[in-house]
């Protein structure tokens, strides 16, 4: 008898929880191991603090000092190539141009452009942004997916077979490939999502816009994406600003630490970019944001009166465990390596309000801002901590891309958009510095056993 796939899921699918469980008990190593072998799980130490495994020029991430032998928490400073990122910011903003693609040359290529060099860039970007021939309809049209990372990591395989030399890791050749797949990834993305919608929702219409030469990544990607094409300058620079936020952030985060991982193996450009593509999918790395988003909509359904004692009373309850997904995490607060502050959200804070002035979303906007005072407030209380805990990116970008009407299944795609920029600076660095194969070591610590006959088990 035949089984289509949904037939064989259900025919096994006690069996398979039976074998689950037996997996789990023999899978079981108790935490007092860990702590006998000094195992330095999550690759940090019990302070939290990274094990160093690696040196880089692309990017720094800095929450501490030391002095006179002594850490101390300072605000927190993230530089690409040495320049702080938030005078990145404000200089293409009081210039009134889009800062992505400086930010994106300055990562790839270790310096500030001049004037002709990021003009040149530019005119390569635009022509890498049209997609091989028929690749829309043979890969994208075909087979679309309801989640938009799966879709992005299938469509960066698949180019491979569209590349003249796909396998050749020389330097010259990597950096093409990577600056084509930073030009091609927005349109994968708004095209896949445009898929989707056709073909699963209550949405007849199948636009597909072609890229314009002449804008920026971020006035393509709201151009794509819209319908009528439509979009305000303001809006296309708080974008702007989101991508230049996110193009990087050191190596050891876990979608770039992929990068480097893949590429010390000596893999094809294609295949490392979908590793760190599947990496950054997961909701404790890319996805944060759509988190947020969720926990403020339960905020908003559960308060009805958002003033300051309601909404700490009900931010008490989430980290309590009594609401929301019950997990006790307030989602957006709190950073691995940031202390004090995280810069990207200093930031993205000030663009999410001028956004919300212009489109008349104020009151959401205290809201998130209350949320975040109430959640720094409680956590430090109840964990007796001397430093604060303040908001991260996640806590404003979901709200942001609200606000430019970009769809939820698109929030970590965009991510996704800015950090290839980092992940390519850092796929050729590893080509150029590394030259050994990952190989961190495991412990087994399992006795050794005598194989027994099948009939003796």
């Amino acid at each position: 008898m035949d089984f289509n796939e949904a037939d064989l899921i259900i025919k096994y699918s006690h069996k398979i929880s039976s074998l689950a469980k037996i997996t789990a008990e023999n899978n079981n190593i108790e935490n007092y191991m860990y702590e006998k072998y000094d195992v330095k799980r999550g690759l940090r130490d019990k302070n939290g603090r990274g094990v160093l495994c690696g040196l880089t020029e692309i990017s720094e991430v800095t929450s501490w000092q030391t002095q006179n032998g002594e850490r101390t928490p300072i605000p927190g400073v993230l530089c690409y190539r040495g320049y702080n990122i938030k005078d990145l910011v404000r200089n293409c903003i009081e210039e009134n141009r889009f800062g992505f693609e400086e930010t994106a040359y300055l990562l790839l290529f270790g310096k500030l452009p001049t004037g002709g060099e990021l003009a040149d860039f530019c005119e390569m970007l635009a022509e890498f942004r049209t997609l091989p021939r028929n690749f829309v309809r043979d890969v994208v049209m075909k087979s679309p997916s309801k989640d938009m990372m799966n879709m992005l990591a299938r469509c960066v395989l698949n180019l491979y077979s569209y590349d003249p030399d796909p396998d050749n890791v020389s330097l010259p050749n990597v950096l093409r490939q990577c600056i084509q797949l930073i030009a091609e990834l927005p349109m994968i993305a708004a095209y896949s999502y445009r898929a989707y919608r056709y073909y699963n929702t209550n949405d007849g219409s199948l636009i597909i816009h072609k890229s314009v030469p002449e804008y920026s990544t971020a006035q393509n990607i709201l151009h794509v994406i819209r319908k009528d094409s439509a979009f305000s300058d303001l809006e296309a620079k708080v974008l702007d600003v989101c991508l230049m936020l996110h193009a990087d952030h050191g190596g050891g985060n876990a979608s770039t630490f992929t990068t480097h991982l893949a590429t010390s193996t000596g893999t094809d450009t294609y295949s490392s970019i979908a590793a760190s593509l599947g990496s950054l999918k997961g909701p404790k790395h890319g996805g944060a944001n759509i988190k947020v988003m969720q926990m403020l909509e339960n905020i908003r359904e559960n308060v009805k009166n958002t003033n300051e004692k309601n909404v700490y009373d009900y931010v008490e309850k989430i980290i309590n465990k009594t609401a929301f997904d019950k997990s006790g995490l307030v989602y957006g607060i709190g950073h691995a390596v940031y202390t004090v502050s995280d810069p990207r959200a200093e930031v993205l804070k000030v663009y999410a309000g001028k956004l919300a002035a212009a489109k008349g979303r104020e009151e959401e906007f205290n809201l998130y801002n209350t949320v975040a005072k109430a959640a720094s407030e409680i956590i430090c209380q109840k964990k007796n901590l001397d430093k604060p805990v303040t908001p991260n990116v996640d806590f404003y970008s979901g709200f942001v891309y609200s606000m430019l009407n970009l769809p939820l299944a698109l929030y970590t795609p965009l991510f996704a958009i800015a950090r290839i920029t980092g992940w390519s600076a850092h796929r050729m660095e590893e080509l150029v510095c590394g030259g050994r194969i990952i190989r961190p070591a495991y412990e087994c610590v399992i006795d050794r056993r005598e194989y027994v006959p099948i009939d003796k088990r």
